[in-house]
């Protein structure tokens, strides 16, 4: 395989995992970040304490996060079909990904949030602060930087997940390693791809720390 084409299939995969991952990170850390904050709020003691909800939440996410992702993603197979009306390609990965993250993002979540001090909770109250202040003016506004933290690991699992779901035809770097790099044996196919996935991660990891830097400092 020549140097052109090698190049041109590595943009391919690069732009097709940036595009399942970004896509992705943005559905979880929306639909993670609900999740989490109801943990937080159903629980006992919480502002909207529901100990049925909060149990039930925790169930959803706890079996979740326990299935391998290769397992979820076949499972959810014809709930992706019935979403995108395909099982293969980027678009429809983008569904198992952000199945697969919501849960382990929703946990970070909850942990982040229980680290705000009770002090400053407790003061908002007194002050007269309504739920919704509390909320986003107080817990999310504090614990911004386990937030930011917690997302950047999140994304990094991403770009693993997405490299799983190239094996079932997902595209991306995975799918290209898997039919070029194994299936035809091209050993400089697979060492591009290893080393695309290493910058991919680094860059994601690099940028996560200095916003959490930035935000520690506030």
């Amino acid at each position: 395989m020549t140097f052109a084409e090698l190049s041109e299939l590595l943009w391919t995969g690069v732009r097709e995992t940036a595009w399942m991952v970004g896509f992705s990170a943005l559905l979880t850390a929306v639909g993670g970040l609900l999740v989490g904050i109801l943990l937080v709020l159903t629980d006992r003691g919480g502002l909207l304490a529901a100990r049925p909800v909060n149990a039930l939440l925790g169930l959803v996410v706890n079996v979740g996060r326990s299935l391998p992702f290769i397992i979820l993603l076949v499972a959810v197979i014809p709930f992706t079909r019935a979403v995108v009306g395909t099982t293969i390609g980027t678009t429809a990965a983008v569904v198992p990904l952000t199945i697969g993250a919501i849960p382990f993002y929703a946990r970070i979540v909850e942990t982040a949030i229980r680290e705000v001090p009770g002090d400053v909770v407790a003061a908002a109250v007194a002050m007269g602060a309504s739920r919704r202040q509390i909320v986003g003016k107080v817990l999310l506004r504090e614990a911004r930087p386990g937030l930011v933290a917690g997302l950047t690991i999140t994304v990094v699992a991403l770009v693993g997940y997405s490299a799983m779901a190239g094996v079932v035809g997902g595209g991306g770097l995975g799918d290209l390693a898997v039919r070029y790099g194994y299936q035809r044996f091209e050993t400089d196919v697979m060492i591009a791809t290893v080393v695309a996935l290493v910058v991919l991660v680094q860059a994601v990891q690099t940028l996560g720390d200095v916003v959490v830097r930035r935000l520690s400092h506030r």
